[in-house]
């Protein structure tokens, strides 16, 4: 059984099919406290939930008729038997993506047979939470794979790229930087990739946050 925050069908407004029509899953609770969370309203192990079986997931992700899945929090990683929905979903023909804060291991997930893509975020400086990063878990990704460094500041900047660098990220997975919203010109993390020649990695902004309110739900 899963507690379920929300569940919606909208577009990926980032990763590696952003743009692309998707169904979201967020789950409920989240164990990290990012300092510019904008899911803060499913974090608590209290928030409103509907609490619904791997069937009844499934069952509404087909319905759909959208092949892409999504899920995320709050932390999807924190549901128990979180293999047995990846797994009815890739069986029934969906695409699923895990998006996840990276303070929880992902190797089992990773070595499944039906092996779900994953992207990690790296909480930098200005998240408070970068001491909870699992920075192990980068042995097990691959090109299906990313990593993604939401930054608010030139040290957040600067952190990134020693990580990418010291972890050899671009020839493991996909790697991209999106600003925290409101947080940072995007202009100035273009000039700092340019300057520091970062190939590989992708500036990504919040599809969803232009398109819409920033604060709308359900999109």
């Amino acid at each position: 059984m899963f507690a379920v925050a929300e569940k919606f069908v909208s577009i990926n407004g980032e990763s590696a099919r952003a743009g692309e029509p998707a169904v979201f899953i967020r789950f409920r609770g989240c164990n990290l406290g990012c300092s510019y969370c904008d899911t803060k309203w499913a974090n608590s192990s209290d928030a409103p939930a509907e609490v619904l079986d791997t069937h009844q997931l499934v069952k509404y992700a087909d319905d759909t008729g959208i092949t892409n899945v999504t899920l995320t929090g709050g932390e999807p990683l924190m549901q128990k038997d979180l293999h047995s929905l990846t797994e009815a979903l890739i069986l029934s023909g969906h695409r699923v993506e895990i998006e996840t804060n990276g303070s929880l291991p992902i190797d089992e997930l990773a070595g499944s047979r039906y092996r779900p893509a994953f992207t990690l975020d790296y909480k930098l400086p200005s998240s408070g939470m970068e001491s909870r990063m699992i920075t192990s878990n980068y042995r097990f990704l691959d090109k299906c794979d990313a990593v993604k460094f939401v930054s608010g500041s030139t040290t957040d900047l600067e952190k990134a790229a020693e990580i990418i660098t010291e972890y050899d990220l671009t020839k493991k997975c996909r790697v991209y930087i999106s600003p925290v919203f409101g947080a940072i010109d995007p202009a100035d993390i273009v000039q700092f990739m340019l300057d520091r020649k970062m190939n590989d990695v992708k500036l990504q902004l919040q599809l969803h946050k232009f398109i819409w309110d920033p604060e709308k739900r359900g999109v």
